[in-house]
């Protein structure tokens, strides 16, 4: 049984730590510090802490003013808010001029649960990867979104971290490179290749497991960044089975099923299917039950598999 811990968590403990090797490190928040666990960072380093208020918009240009002025700026609230209504600040004060601000959401996907589809983001990813500078992380556990925060803190650009809210596996540990740009397999297989992205990672390492029982070997590749993507390893891999699935909690359209789907146009003849949220809106449940009603599990990972592997 793999342990659970929350990446949010994991953030806020994260943040703590950074504030006390990077002295212009500050953290922004927009009155969701206890959700976002921000209030860790806030406790500890008052000075550097700044309560925006619920305007999200605002908090992006007054972050992109203190990159501009030498510090390194993390932003928080949830996913929905962050990525949506300040999309046009983020384009224009944070990307156009390339600011060293990092937006680090929670409350990512489905799995925010009970809150409903009006704060359950599935298109975020799509949002944040259509726009020129920015850096998209996605981390498949709590070990990872340490590594990821780390490194977005040290890396000169705009970057956005998706954070998922309920507590997930803990696939990783300490000995998992992490590299931005840079995924990696967490199972060799020979006749299909999965490729996931956040805490569909766990589901697609116990579909695997699954489908070896039925003499199925699939590889399981932890793509943490889905901007940039590491076309290296995708082709590669999927070159040598011919048959992808794409594994996420965000809709099919332009999250990492649409990247992959991009890059794989034109290098030859690869079957491929998409799973994630098929164009819908969230609705209002525990997260459980919602992931079943969206068909995000290991089972349907399974059943896909070999739908296409049969075509």
């Amino acid at each position: 049984m793999l342990k659970l811990e929350a990446q949010r968590t994991a953030y806020g403990e994260t943040l703590v730590e950074l504030g006390n090797e990077i002295d212009n490190l500050v953290v922004m928040d927009a009155d969701l510090a206890h959700a976002t666990q921000t209030f860790k960072f806030a406790e500890k380093y008052k000075e550097r802490f700044f309560n925006m208020g619920i305007a999200e918009q605002n908090m992006i240009g007054v972050a992109s003013g203190l990159a501009l002025s030498g510090y390194i700026p993390f932003v928080s609230t949830f996913a929905l808010f962050g990525a949506g209504r300040a999309y046009e600040q983020i384009r224009n004060s944070v990307c156009y001029p390339r600011s060293n601000v990092k937006v680090a959401v929670t409350h990512g996907g489905i799995s925010v649960g009970e809150d409903g589809g009006s704060h359950q983001s599935i298109e975020d990813i799509a949002l944040m990867r259509v726009l020129p500078n920015m850096t998209v992380i996605v981390p498949c556990d709590a070990v990872e979104t340490k590594k990821a925060v780390k490194a977005a803190a040290i890396f000169e650009g705009p970057v956005y971290i998706r954070i998922a809210r309920s507590p997930s596996a803990v696939l990783t540990d300490e000995n998992h490179e992490f590299k931005i740009g840079k995924g990696y397999k967490l199972r060799e297989g020979e006749d299909i290749s999965i490729f996931a992205t956040g805490i569909m990672t766990a589901e697609a390492v116990l579909a695997a497991q699954k489908l070896a029982e039925d003499g199925i070997s699939a590889s399981v590749v932890n793509i943490h960044t889905i901007k940039p993507l590491d076309n290296e390893l995708i082709l590669a891999e999927a070159k040598k089975t011919g048959a992808v699935v794409t594994v996420e909690e965000h809709s099919i359209i332009g999250g990492l099923g649409g990247a992959i789907s991009e890059l794989l146009i034109g290098n030859g003849a690869i079957k491929m299917k998409r799973i994630g949220v098929e164009d819908r809106f969230g609705q209002s449940g525990d997260p459980e039950s919602l992931l079943k009603e969206y068909d995000l599990t290991s089972d349907n990972i399974v059943s896909q598999c070999k739908k296409l592997l049969h075509k």
